[in-house]
This record gives structure tokens, C-alpha cells and sequence, in this order.
């Protein structure tokens, strides 16, 4: 497990998410990127939203990259990184697999289950990213619809 984790390293971890996140936007879709990092700091799996371009409400930024990390032996010591605070749908698979750690981008624009992990025992750390922040308002701007179908707002 990395021992000393950094505000550089958390940083470097998050330009991947960050990198997915374009990517989704680029592809038409709801810019949330994410990356699920192991214990030894390696990018295990990293994905991105991508509910628009596969008509797939369950594939989320979080679990694209988890399912793309593929079967682990354990999650304990792994690191869920994100663009934004995780629904709680996201937050349901980071407890239900005992991932050690998560950090975000943003919790500004929208406040997940992250509170209720850290209430759980996983380490959490908020980065409020001004990157995280741009990409996701300017999207929301240009498409509120989708937003709200994301989250779950009518």
C-alpha cells in the first residue's frame, strides 16, 4: 500500500480522472472521470460517464473504471478517484467492496454519499479542483436535461 500519500500524488492520480472526464464530454457525454488506483499506486482500471453514448444508466464514471480494473483478489488499500463526490449509487460500490480510500475533484456541484464513507471508515479526500468544477457547470449549462436525468431530478 502507498504509504505516504501527498497532495502531489493525489493530484497526479486525479489528471486521470480528469483526462476520462474530457473524454466523456468529448464523446457527447456527461463529463465524470474516474480512476480506481491500487495499493502499490498503480492505475488499475480508469473510465469515464459514459450513460449517453451506451444508453446505460448504470455506467457511471466510478464504475466504468472499476468494472475496466477488472476482478481483484481484494480492493483493500485501493483508491477510488473522481471528478465529483460519488451518487450513492458509486458510494454503495466503494463500501460494498471495501475500497480503502477515495478522492474527488469537486463536491461543489454536487454532494454524494462521500460524508457517509468517511462515516464508514474509508479515508476521503476533497481536492476542489477548479478543472472538476469548469467541466461539469459548463456541461450542465448546455444541458441541464441530462443533468438532471443523471442524478435523478426531474
Amino acid at each position: 500500500m502507498v504509504d505516504l500519500l501527498d497532495e502531489a500524488t493525489l493530484r497526479s492520480w486525479l489528471d486521470v480522472a480528469v483526462e476520462e472526464a474530457r473524454t466523456g464530454r468529448d464523446e457527447g457525454g456527461i463529463p465524470i472521470g474516474a480512476a480506481l488506483i491500487g495499493a502499490d499506486g498503480q492505475v488499475l482500471g480508469r473510465g469515464h460517464n459514459r450513460r449517453v453514448q451506451d444508453d446505460d444508466p448504470s455506467v457511471h464514471g466510478e464504475t466504468d473504471a472499476f468494472r475496466r480494473a477488472g476482478r481483484q483478489r481484494s480492493y483493500r488499500g485501493t483508491t477510488m478517484v473522481t471528478t465529483l463526490s460519488p451518487c450513492w449509487y458509486c458510494s454503495g460500490l466503494v463500501r460494498q467492496f471495501g475500497i480503502s480510500r477515495l478522492v474527488i475533484g469537486e463536491t461543489r456541484t454536487f454532494s454524494g454519499g462521500h460524508d457517509w464513507l468517511a462515516d464508514h471508515g474509508v479515508e476521503v479526500h476533497v481536492l476542489d479542483d477548479q478543472r472538476c468544477i469548469d467541466l461539469l457547470q459548463q456541461f450542465i449549462a448546455a444541458h441541464p436535461a441530462v443533468w438532471n436525468e443523471d442524478i435523478g431530478d426531474e
